[in-house]
This record gives C-alpha cells, structure tokens and sequence, in this order.
C-alpha cells in the first residue's frame, strides 16, 4: 500500500468518491504507517471496536496525539466535553438524561408526535423552491437543494425540539451556519478572522441558550429544553455547563448529519432514476431506502476521536494504550466481507446491519429523528419534484473528510406538484 492513502482520504480532490481509496485501505486492516492514527477499516473488527469498553471517546486519555491529521483541537470555550467525547459513567449519566425527554421509554411519542409538525417544514420548503433562491419564478431551473432545502429543514426541526422561539429561529440559523462552516477546512480563509466568527457564534448561541435555560426553568413548557432544565432529582439533573454543552451537541451533531444524509440520498437517487420513480409510487420504499442511504453513503464517514484505554490487539496487531485510532465505518459499510456487491446501491437489500449510524453506547443518539426526517424528506421530494435532473454531477463536496456530503446540489425539474 502506498504510504500516502491517508493523505489521498483525507485531500479534497477524493472527496466526491473516496470509495476506492476505502477499497485499497481495507486491504491492510489495521493500517499504520509508522507515525500518525492507528486506522481500522474492515466491518467486524469495527463492529467489536465500539462495543469495547477498552476503547475510549475522552481525547483525555489520549497521550500520543502527533502526527493524527485529526486531532481535535477545535475551541470549544468554556463549555465541558459533550456526553459524545465522554466515556461511562460520566457518559452514561448525561446520555441517560438527554433520552429521558427524546424517546423512550420515558418519552415514547416524542418523535412520532413531530411527523405533522416535520411534514409541514417539508412542504413548506418544497413549495419555496419554484420561488427560486431569489425571488425568480423560473427557479424549478435552478435550485440548491443544500441551500433552500436540506440545510434550513434540520434546524428548524431542532429548534422545535428544543424550544426555541418561531421568531428566534432565524437567529438560530445563522449561528448553525457559522459554526457548521467552521467544521469544514477553508484553507482560502483567514485562520484569525475566522476563528474569531466562530468564537462569536459559540459566544452569542451559549448567551442565548443559557437565557432560554433559565426561563425554562421559571415557565416550563413540553419541550425538550424544559425538561431537560427541570431534571429528576439530585442525582439526575445536569449543571447549566452541562445543559448548554448538551444543547449545542444537539444542534451540531443533529444539524449536520442530517443535512448530509438528504443531501447524498437524493444525489444518490438521482443517480438511480428508477429506484426515484419506485419510491414516487411506493412511499413506504423510503423506510428500507433510508437505511440502504446510510450503509451506501454514510453522511459520517469516519470516527477519529478514540484511544485505547490499555495495549489492544486487532487483527494481529498491538495497538499501544493512549495512540490515536480513527474507525473507518463507510469503508466497513462496503466490506465484501460482510455486504453482498457492497458497491451496489439496492434499496431491497436484506439484513443491512450498516455502521451509518455508529453502534454501542455512542451509537447515534438522534437516530430516530434523522430517520423519520430522511424519510420525509426524500419521499415527498420524490413525489413533488416534476422530472428532477442533476446540473452538475458530481457536486461541490464540503472540505470535511468526516462529515461529507455535498456543499451544493445544483437540479432542475419541470415544475412542483401540489
């Protein structure tokens, strides 16, 4: 293998199909060069990896860090680490907590109790884009699926979820805008500037959540802020810190999977016209579709915050306690090894036990949410959009090499049905 497969993953010109370089990387299953991440790419072994308690997500217990093109030195101010980069029982606590107001069992119609207030937001945004971006009726000629559909959709759900105020939402996105851009590499941009965007945002959105915790707490409502600020007890109630960090993870991770998830599904399924036509006709194809999405273009492709807790053997090779490890799950989604043609998009594929959404304690907390909005989304897109085609094959990629999915997604369609 050649030295440099790390570098090729993680160099933007890759970005638009890095599925080959995941081929070649699975040949040498726990690959490491010398220096830098210890890098695991084959199904079963990633499988293990994130049901084992030894692998730790605290960057904490990490004492080799150089060399990882990765590293997580993102500013993240004054707020502690999100239950996501937490190991148990600290982990435990705070995850247990965020779900009591989520899903259930303390919560069960939660999520199925927002499919009215999802589908309203989906057709909202659907008869927006004959509008076009600006204004200009002729806009079925041009549309940004990204811009005018998949990225406000998201987080507008979340700030229902949380609570947020109709007439704050707009505040609400530009923040998530600023700092979903400060996820992805702009080496154009002036490093000092745009740290200081980005240390603006994190400011202003903790102000704001901090004063929405506190009338929270004075005058609850139903929504999941209120609950999260009144806790259970002494034992079960989250510091302020806590909840602010909470809430942000919330927004960041909720918002960006999302995005990416929609946005790969329908450039995937405009690639496939007659699996859009089946889904036109069969909306209930959008439930096996969705979980086809996230084994075939996963909207995160690799976990690269972990570190063994002791001395690890995978695959016959010592992985030392403290070293970075990065979990490639899209290259395990296409390991033939596990999935029959694992290159082939099949919607009716069977047994698909995919990694597109983590497994393990720190499996995907919003899981069922991002399902039920892919869902959503890419049926009714399916059923409203008039003979949609692609402008431009393939898109702009966002920098991520993490979280991927495309900048823009230029189509055209004939008109907008009812």
């Amino acid at each position: 293998m050649k030295q440099g497969i790390l570098t090729q993953i993680l160099d933007y010109e890759n970005r638009a199909n890095p599925y080959p370089l995941y081929e070649e990387l699975r040949r040498t299953p726990v690959y490491h060069d010398g220096e830098g991440p210890y890098v695991v790419s084959t199904y079963h072994e990633i499988k293990s990896l994130l049901h084992d308690p030894r692998l730790s997500s605290d960057a904490r217990n990490r004492t080799a860090s150089g060399g990882d093109p990765l590293a997580d030195d993102e500013e993240e101010g004054a707020l502690p680490p999100s239950f996501l980069k937490l190991d148990p029982p600290e982990h435990d606590r705070l995850r247990r907590m965020t779900n009591r107001p989520f899903g259930p069992p303390h919560s069960p119609h939660r999520i199925e109790g927002m499919r009215d207030d999802l589908r309203g937001i989906v057709k909202g945004l659907i008869d927006g884009l004959g509008n076009g971006a600006g204004g200009n009726t002729a806009g079925t000629e041009r549309i940004d699926l990204v811009d005018q559909f998949s990225y406000p959709f998201p987080v507008t759900m979340i700030c229902r979820l949380l609570g947020v105020p109709r007439e704050d939402e707009a505040r609400f996105h530009v923040w998530a805008d600023t700092l979903a851009a400060s996820l992805d590499p702009d080496p154009d941009a002036d490093a000092a500037e745009r740290a200081k965007t980005t240390h603006d945002a994190r400011m202003e959105l903790g102000m704001y959540l901090a004063g929405l915790i506190e009338e929270r707490r004075k005058n609850p409502g139903d929504d999941m802020l209120s609950q999260l600020a009144a806790g259970h007890g002494p034992d079960e109630s989250m510091s302020t810190m806590e909840l602010l960090s909470t809430a942000a993870l919330l927004l960041i991770a909720g918002h960006e999977t999302t995005v990416n998830l929609i946005t790969n599904g329908m450039l995937t399924l405009l690639r496939h016209p007659d699996v859009l036509q089946r889904l036109r006709a069969e909306p209930g194809l959008a439930v096996p579709l969705v979980e086809e999405l996230l084994r075939f273009e996963p909207p995160v492709q690799l976990l690269p915050q972990r570190t063994p807790l002791v001395d690890m053997e995978v695959r016959g090779v010592t992985i030392p306690k403290g070293a970075p490890m990065w979990l490639v799950l899209a290259a395990g989604n296409r390991d033939p090894q596990r999935f029959e043609n694992p290159d082939r998009f099949d919607p009716d594929r069977k047994d698909i036990q995919h990694l597109g959404l983590g497994s393990g304690i720190h499996s995907c907390f919003g899981a069922p949410l991002a399902r039920l909005e892919a869902q959503l989304a890419l049926s009714e897109l399916a059923r409203r959009l008039e003979n949609p085609r692609l402008l431009e094959d393939p898109p702009p990629y966002r920098r991520n090499a993490v979280l991927r999915g495309p900048r823009h997604l230029m189509i055209a369609c004939d008109g907008i049905r009812p």
